[in-house]
């Protein structure tokens, strides 16, 4: 049975940007309603106004569990319950391992773990536990998990070993959470975007983003946001898919540089 996302809660890290924010109002123009968790407040107030009584703010730290607990128990409160979680926080760090300035800060490693890897984590067992809570559909659903991994946890590039091995980390935990949440009716998927037009790669110079697209199959472009929207929304509503990562790249194998 399809679980709609008609009048179902949805809670979204990094929702205040880029593709949480596209998550964010393709859910709510269908009718969901949304806690959009980040840790940008002025930006996350502006689009929680913007969506109307259907969406709240909760400012967050996915690093901090207190603060993500606190984010989920906000949603609860005002919304009733948790069906759908999308996690979508994450940084990337450019540093090579020996570089020209010595090694990889292992402060700038540690953050790239604690946000993306972790901050994930924070979020899946504190919305998983309120989902337990929910009335199953006539498949047994309660609710859905999913997760942002990247192309980059097979094909990092030169420099990218922080932001790898924290995206390579949520591919290689989504089939036994999957496994394990399997007896609690709730579905955990990752997707793996390429290079989507976002704030994280707003910084990088046209030469680049011309070479980068040149490694796609087609379309030859930019991915947008409201495609990882479209395609979340498809994961919660499709009852068959479930502890796979889907990579969304155009069919890019990136290379080493």
């Amino acid at each position: 049975m399809v679980m709609d996302v008609q009048e179902r809660v949805v809670v979204i890290s990094g929702a205040a940007s880029g593709l949480g924010e596209a998550c964010a109002r393709l859910f709510v123009q269908n009718r969901a309603m949304v806690s959009l968790l980040d840790i940008e407040e002025e930006r996350g107030e502006k689009l929680a106004s913007e969506l109307g009584p259907s969406a709240i703010f909760c400012k967050t730290d996915v690093t901090d569990e207190q603060s993500v607990q606190i984010a989920i128990e906000k949603t609860v409160d005002t919304f009733g319950a948790i069906h759908v979680a999308i996690s979508c926080a994450g940084v990337s760090y450019g540093a090579k391992v020996l570089g020209k300035n010595g090694k990889i800060s292992m402060g700038g490693f540690k953050k790239v773990i604690q946000i993306n890897l972790m901050g994930t984590m924070h979020v899946i067992r504190s919305a998983a536990e309120q989902m337990l809570k929910n009335a199953p559909n006539e498949d047994g659903e309660k609710g859905v998990v999913l997760n942002t991994s990247s192309g980059a946890a097979w094909e990092g590039q030169v420099g990218q070993s922080a932001y790898s091995a924290s995206k390579a980390a949520l591919v290689g935990m989504t089939l036994p959470i999957a496994r394990e949440f399997a007896d609690y009716g709730i579905r955990v998927v990752t997707i793996a975007p390429g290079l989507f037009e976002t704030p994280m790669v707003a910084g990088i110079s046209e030469t680049v983003k011309e070479s980068l697209i040149g490694q796609l199959l087609f379309p030859k472009r930019m991915a947008r946001p409201i495609e990882f929207a479209i395609l979340a929304q498809h994961i919660v509503e499709n009852p068959m898919l479930n502890g796979r990562t889907i990579r969304l790249d155009g069919g890019c194998t990136m290379q080493a540089r």
